[in-house]
């Protein structure tokens, strides 16, 4: 009765996520795509193929990177396998499609109601289904139940917070938890609270965000912009809306923080960058956009106004991390939970990172322990500090080798859980 009110629920909300889908088209124009999709109607059908299809779902682009190394680790164990990747953003889709060979499969992720999964199930008809990191949704665990269709869950991070919202809504949320053929947590803590929801929890194997190398080239780039420079440089990375306006408060009345640095900001949302550009003008700074700089890096500026960077391309946050001396950690200096500051230490970058990390909270303690991030109590004291780090060169190159030690330490998820995945695999006697 109460998966029926939900999905009922669900399909009343049809219209609205195709108004929105139209709405978002209009800032990025992958969301105008394949809208059908969405829905479980497509307009091919899927070629026959000699091997197991593996369906692999990554919601964003964050959750897509880090699916490329299981890819990677995948293919190597099944060889013959055909990929179906789907994917619930713009710039997952995008990033995915990187990730294609010959004979792959990409879609978006089914709505979350019957009809939708049961089409999307009977059209591509995979033999093992694959959720990255949170991606649990009731209709799409019970339909592959039903059917059939193994479905893990792997990379699984489940925070505090998530959890106590979780358990409001246990009618909902434990029936699809159980239904997970299995689940492979990155953490012991993750795996305690998953199992609290009912998941088959059968492992702890790490974070698959640390196998993901970081663009040499890109990396090489920016910290050949970097050396050129006058003044170090202080990163906002993948800040979220109130942070750049906090940011540029501070700026405003502390001048000497803006005046001794370049700043560089680096939105999380694409659709957010023109907001964000306008923002800084109204605030007295000058702009000037990586989409403006070419391969010759950021241009000198005779304005005698001071003038912010905005990193506003998407794809190139190892270049941002390399051209950075420091980076302030978007997400962490309001209650949103933080975003992942793998990335940044693969790159070498020292991150200072204020007190909301809970969606990541454990990768942020270790690294830390580890001396590879610094904590503050909110964002003035992160600029502040941010500022001195960067004009104390001893201390910087400490906590910058720290940096590549933790995300070094912390490396081989991705193989043993290809592994463990085509182990399990085996055991269903399924083909390889």
């Amino acid at each position: 009765m109460i998966l029926w009110l939900y999905s009922w629920l669900m399909w009343l909300a049809q219209p609205f996520l195709r108004r929105k889908l139209l709405r978002r088209s209009v800032q990025e124009p992958g969301y105008g795509q394949c809208i059908e999709e969405r829905f479980g109607r497509y307009a091919q059908p899927v070629p026959a193929y000699d091997g197991p299809t593996v369906w692999l779902h990554a919601v964003s682009l964050g959750e897509t990177r880090a699916a490329a190394v299981l890819i990677t680790a995948l293919r190597e164990q099944l060889p013959h396998m055909r990929l179906l990747l789907t994917h619930g953003t713009a710039t997952g889709r995008a990033e995915g499609l990187k990730l294609l060979q010959a004979g792959d499969l990409q879609a978006w992720q089914p709505w979350d109601t019957p009809g939708a999964v049961q089409r999307f199930l009977n059209h591509f008809k995979p033999e093992l289904g694959i959720l990255m990191e949170t991606e649990v949704w009731p209709n799409l665990a019970h339909g592959c139940q039903r059917l059939g269709v193994p479905l893990v869950l792997v990379n699984a991070r489940l925070s505090n917070k998530s959890l106590r919202q979780a358990q409001r809504l246990a009618w909902l949320a434990r029936p699809a938890f159980a239904a997970l053929a299995g689940v492979w947590a990155q953490t012991p803590q993750d795996a305690q609270r998953l199992q609290s929801l009912g998941a088959k929890v059968k492992g702890v194997v790490g974070n698959l965000k640390f196998d993901a190398a970081p663009n040499a080239a890109q990396l090489a780039l920016g910290q050949q912009w970097r050396a050129q420079l006058p003044k170090p440089v202080v990163m906002f990375a993948s800040s979220r809306e109130g942070e750049e306006l906090a940011l540029l408060q501070i700026l405003g009345r502390v001048p000497s923080h803006a005046a001794n640095v370049q700043w560089l900001i680096v939105p999380r949302h694409p659709q957010r960058f023109d907001d964000v550009a306008a923002l800084i003008e109204s605030h007295g700074f000058a702009v000037q956009r990586r989409n403006t700089w070419g391969q010759g890096g950021p241009p000198a500026v005779a304005d005698e106004k001071q003038v912010i960077w905005l990193g506003d391309s998407l794809g190139e946050m190892a270049l941002y991390y390399g051209l950075a001396d420091v980076a302030l950690l978007g997400g962490s200096f309001a209650p949103l939970g933080g975003q992942n500051l793998i990335e940044a230490a693969a790159c070498g970058c020292p991150v200072v990172m204020g007190p909301h990390t809970f969606n990541f909270l454990e990768a942020a303690e270790q690294a830390e322990l580890a001396g590879a991030a610094l904590r503050v109590a909110d964002l003035a004291e992160a600029v502040a500090v941010a500022g001195a780090l960067c004009f104390d060169r001893p201390r910087s190159e400490v906590v910058r080798q720290a940096a590549k030690r933790f995300a070094q330490s912390h490396q081989g998820a991705a193989q043993r859980l290809a592994e463990v995945l085509v182990s399990e695999w085996s055991q269903r006697d399924l083909p390889k």
